[in-house]
């Protein structure tokens, strides 16, 4: 069911029906607004059903265009599962501000940047009712859906595997064309290494057809999974390249530095995941002694003569 997601490119969240014994599960029922929540009820209508009939809500993450309706149909009586390090990135710690200071972001962007990033914190979201860890089965009479623990795009972003079915629902971690955000979350976190496991895990289900929540639905699931790892391995190739060009680089300098889908100057809010991105890459390139981060510039390693 596509559920639109306003004043975006991606335009909409695919938001799947789970059909079990006793009702259904909605996973990712996609961005809180009328518009969404009327197209979420015609696909219910379409599928022969309503809101009453909704059991429950699997959420792969907690991003807004994924979790935004689930407090709508918790009001209705519908219990709502995610995985723990969900949970607790609804409540983050710290300000967005602070965030994006440590990150060496220049003061006259950061009264706006800052409003981008509390637009995605949702204050009224709904907190869960059950915790699916990885392995776990979703709570539906009839299934057997079990949970896949992808941390990368966030940290407990799941996908749900249904053999029986055929089918491999991938959330956010693998989409048919779009690379997903990898951007640091918390200190001490490596996402960028998490996703990079992810994939392997999820390529060894390439016999099963990709549902993702965006764009279209897809086989091949271990080439994409390939094509994502090259990515990451040329990016992390170009990061070195312009570390070793600008010397001495902020986080901020870095990023703007780079290639993106559109020039710097034109990307205006997606400067936020950019620099979360950046950051995640220059995590993973320190943990394997490619560079250095100081805690404010980037560089090199120095050379042992």
């Amino acid at each position: 069911m596509p559920v639109p997601i306003p004043h975006n490119p991606l335009r909409y969240t695919l938001s799947y029906l789970i059909p079990g014994d006793d009702g259904l599960v909605v996973v990712d029922p996609g961005w809180a607004s009328d518009e969404g929540w009327a197209a979420l009820q015609a696909g219910l209508v379409a599928a022969g059903a309503s809101p009453a009939d909704v059991l429950g809500v699997v959420v792969t993450h907690v991003h807004a265009d994924h979790h935004g309706l689930s407090k709508r149909l918790q009001d209705a009586g519908a219990w709502v599962a995610m995985h723990p390090d969900e949970r607790d990135a609804l409540n983050p710690s710290g300000s967005p501000a602070d965030w994006l200071r440590a990150h060496h972001v220049p003061e006259a962007e950061i009264a706006a940047l800052a409003g981008t990033i509390g637009k995605h914190r949702m204050a009224a979201a709904a907190q869960p009712d059950v915790l699916l860890h990885d392995g776990d089965l979703v709570p539906l009479a009839g299934r057997q859906v079990r949970t896949v623990w992808t941390p990368g795009h966030t940290p407990g972003h799941i996908c749900l595997l249904e053999p029986s079915a055929g089918v491999l629902l991938t959330g956010d971690h693998l989409l048919p064309r779009i690379s997903p955000n990898i951007g640091l979350q918390r200190p001490g976190s490596s996402p960028l290494e998490s996703f990079l496991e992810s994939l392997d895990r999820v390529a060894a289900h390439d016999e099963l057809e990709a549902f993702p929540a965006h764009e279209y639905r897809f086989r091949g699931i271990a080439a994409r999974a390939r094509q994502l790892r090259v990515h990451h391995e040329e990016r992390c190739d170009e990061i070195v390249a312009a570390v070793e060009r600008l010397e001495q680089p902020t986080i901020w300098q870095l990023a703007a530095s780079l290639t993106w889908s559109r020039p710097w100057d034109e990307i205006g809010p997606m400067r936020v995941g950019a620099v979360a991105e950046t950051m995640a890459h220059v995590r993973y390139l320190a943990d394997r002694g490619a560079l250095h981060w100081s805690g404010e510039h980037v560089t090199r390693p120095a050379t042992r003569g």
